[in-house]
């Protein structure tokens, strides 16, 4: 099955997004600082952030837990 995916870029506030799904929800800490999860109330997971892009090291990928998505 196909999903949308939408991905943002904010140059001045220096974070990505990028979510699954337009339906309410809240953001909510990760395991890794720069990593902010969107889910729902039951806790799916609809998207991410990543914030001060920037700033992040070029020489290791980013590594973050997500919620599960069920």
């Amino acid at each position: 099955m196909a999903q949308n995916v939408k991905v943002w870029f904010d140059k001045e506030g220096d974070f990505l997004e990028v979510r699954f799904s337009d339906k309410a929800g809240f953001m909510r800490e990760t395991d890794n600082d720069a990593v902010m999860e969107r889910v729902d109330e039951q806790g799916k997971v609809l998207g991410f952030t990543v914030m001060a892009v920037s700033k992040l090291d070029k020489s290791h990928p980013l590594v973050a837990q997500l919620a599960s998505s069920g």
